[in-house]
């Protein structure tokens, strides 16, 4: 054979190898990137959360270390982006989640009845303070939100005490927030509890006293943090991290208390069911909801010791002063109830 078909055949070689090899690493990279792959064991965790790093960190933390071989993956957003975000992977034929973690109580009934949701009883239960008087096993309270007003102290010298001080005292006027409903789980619930208990008018008197819609849960705390607003409707855990880095507020719950629950739930047909049985078993342990109570807010179990320096109240007091409502009354009002406030709070 002369050299230049050598050379040629030499270069074929060469290049069919560099393919392949180049086609293997490719492989091998989604495999080791991609939330459900079994790179590890089989055994890789996804979660999708409304919960902030500042909470939901802590307890992957834990749980990592008590099952080291279970890699995790969670996703942190809003629980509107994360309902759409499940709805167009259910579209697409495949949920990449395996977990469910958020605080908009009605989308758990929803997806419960939608047969979306695997039935678990995590172990212990019977040591838990449970919230729903028609628990199935869908989903599992996994701690008590609430929500109170949080003031800027350098802006507001004196607390409020009431929630009707914030509709109509001017000290509140154009500078108070609450989160969009439609983005935020723990709004659109404070939102739905607070026209429970005082009618759809005391939306009106918020809206003439000037209250401002902010893009999120977060958002609405970091402004009244830096003093673009003096108040707001804020969650207690995401309060207490600004807090705990120095900002100046101060959580104020008056009598008729804004508590949310947020479940958590295993995903029909997920990937990793026995991990995530393992995760929800863990979440409700007595170490991780001291986890929870340290990340300041309340726990779903009794036997938790509380920080004081958050002024929270006990799960026993959240569970007992809490605004009652209907959860599958106020289901099909979801929609309505949003369209409301986004009309009155353009």
């Amino acid at each position: 054979m002369c050299k230049r078909s050598i050379s040629i055949l030499l270069l074929l070689t060469m290049m069919i190898v560099s393919l392949v090899a180049s086609g293997c690493g490719d492989d091998s990279q989604n495999a080791s990137t991609n939330p459900n792959s079994s790179g590890n064991s089989g055994k890789k965790l996804v979660i999708y959360t409304s919960m902030k790093e500042s909470l939901i960190g802590g307890i992957v933390t834990g749980f990592k270390a008590k099952y080291p071989d279970i890699d995790v993956d969670y996703q942190s957003a809003g629980a509107g982006k994360i309902m759409a975000k499940l709805a167009a992977e259910q579209q697409s034929g495949h949920i990449m989640a395996d977990i469910i973690w958020t605080s908009e109580v009605p989308d758990f009934y929803q997806m419960k009845n939608d047969g979306m949701l695997e039935k678990y009883q995590p172990n212990g239960f019977e040591e838990l303070l449970n919230p729903f008087d028609d628990y199935d096993g869908s989903f599992t309270a996994a701690r008590f939100g609430t929500l109170g007003i949080v003031i800027n102290t350098e802006k507001i010298t004196k607390p409020p005490t009431t929630w009707e001080e914030i509709a109509t005292d001017p000290a509140y006027k154009n500078s108070f927030g609450i989160a969009d409903p439609a983005l935020s789980g723990t709004a659109y619930m404070s939102v739905a509890l607070l026209e429970k208990e005082f009618g759809w008018d005391y939306l009106v008197r918020l809206h003439d006293n000037g209250a401002i819609k902010s893009k999120g849960s977060g958002r609405v705390i970091d402004d009244t943090a830096t003093g673009t607003l003096k108040a707001c409707l804020g969650v207690d855990y995401i309060t207490a991290t600004k807090i705990d880095k120095g900002s100046t507020l101060k959580m104020i719950y008056p009598k008729e208390l804004l508590m949310v629950p947020s479940p958590v739930a295993i995903l029909k047909n997920a990937d990793h069911v026995d991990s995530a049985k393992k995760f929800i078993d863990y979440v409700l342990t007595q170490e991780a909801q001291q986890k929870v109570a340290d990340a300041g807010t309340v726990p779903i179990r009794s036997d938790v010791k509380m920080p004081e320096k958050y002024n929270l109240p006990t799960p026993e007091e959240a569970l007992e002063n809490g605004i009652k409502i209907s959860y599958t009354e106020i289901l099909p009002k979801k929609e309505e109830t949003i369209k409301k406030f986004s009309e009155l709070f353009k």
